[in-house]
């Protein structure tokens, strides 16, 4: 969800602020922002690298300070996050007044009660700008949207044609993975069987995305398939991932980062949830089927199940390759 804040943030600022403004975030998220046009400057926060510590958290106040920023808007509800923006002395700090670091902000925004907003992540964010009066009301979005340049699909195609997808073939993209933790997690096999029937009934070539950390999951998906997979967990980099599940039909994964990206670079979306709330972590589009099984326990938003991890195995194969058909039946095919 990062992406809409930001996106929204930017929005607000060129029409409220008049001025330039920055971002600081992840390396991975700032890979994402690069090419977005939505601020002046990305600054990187590396909190395993080059901020990792006291020393590295300071270093990165001072590099902050030197900028002379007038006010941070804290998107991120971390205590950290504020530390950072009083410690780079910006006069004014908004943000909500929650992780005990109200008398770190200038601005200390009252958290919404429960029930007064919708549920989804995007109004907690809206309503942040609401509140601090960057925003009359808080107005839904039903599409968050990334730009991709058209020069990077041309090289993303290449790229994936170079990895062995055919030309004209129907493309399903699989995010098998979710670095929240294996209980988000579909079951590899599930996968696999999906991956075969779509193989099977259209011809597709099934592409697996991941990071390096998903690679057993990956490997264990190919193991199960009639027909390998194109498998290209953790040979690309995060900043890549736009333009690559650009040039595919359709995206088959858990709640996830990728997930997210999918949806916003256009394709049509089979979400698979099980911990967790769609309510609250859907993502942005009309373009997108949500797959889910609610057992009494779910959601749980556990990172790893204690049990018998039911809210996933309940969901088949037949059950997502159902939600995928409509889809794959309006997606048109240009043939080589």
């Amino acid at each position: 969800m990062r992406l809409w804040r930001c996106r929204r943030f930017a929005r607000c600022a060129s029409v409220f602020l008049k001025r330039k403004f920055a971002i600081v975030g992840r390396p991975y998220v700032a890979d994402i922002y690069r090419d977005q046009e939505i601020c002046d400057q990305l600054i990187p926060y590396d909190p395993r690298g080059l901020h990792a510590g006291l020393s590295g958290r300071e270093r990165l106040a001072a590099e902050l300070r030197a900028q002379k920023f007038d006010m941070a808007l804290l998107l991120q509800n971390a205590f950290d996050a504020a530390w950072l923006a009083w410690r780079a002395r910006i006069p004014e700090r908004i943000g909500y007044a929650r992780d005990a670091r109200s008398f770190l902000l200038t601005k200390a925004v009252p958290l919404p009660r429960h029930g007064e907003i919708p549920a989804h992540e995007k109004f907690y964010y809206l309503e942040l700008l609401r509140r601090a009066g960057w925003l009359d009301s808080a107005q839904d979005e039903t599409f968050i949207s990334l730009r991709v340049s058209e020069e990077k699909r041309r090289s993303a195609d290449e790229f994936l044609c170079e990895s062995g997808v055919r030309q004209g073939a129907l493309r399903i993209a699989i995010g098998a993975g979710a670095s929240y933790g294996s209980a988000k997690c579909w079951p590899p096999p599930r996968f696999a069987e999906v991956a075969n029937q779509l193989q099977s009934e259209a011809d597709a070539d099934v592409i697996l995305f991941g990071t390096v950390a998903e690679a057993s999951v990956s490997t264990a998906i190919s193991a199960e398939m009639r027909r390998l997979p194109i498998d290209l967990t953790g040979k690309t980099a995060i900043a890549d991932l736009p333009a690559l599940l650009s040039q595919c039909h359709l995206f088959i994964g858990n709640d996830s980062g990728a997930m997210h990206v999918a949806a916003a670079v256009g394709l049509p979306v089979i979400a698979v949830f099980g911990p967790t709330d769609p309510e609250g972590t859907a993502p942005v589009t009309p373009r997108c089927s949500i797959v889910q099984q609610k057992p009494y326990c779910s959601p749980c938003f556990l990172r790893s199940c204690p049990t018998d991890h039911r809210c996933m195995t309940a969901i088949t194969a037949n059950m997502v390759e159902a939600a995928a058909r409509p889809w794959l039946s309006s997606i048109q095919v240009q043939r080589a």
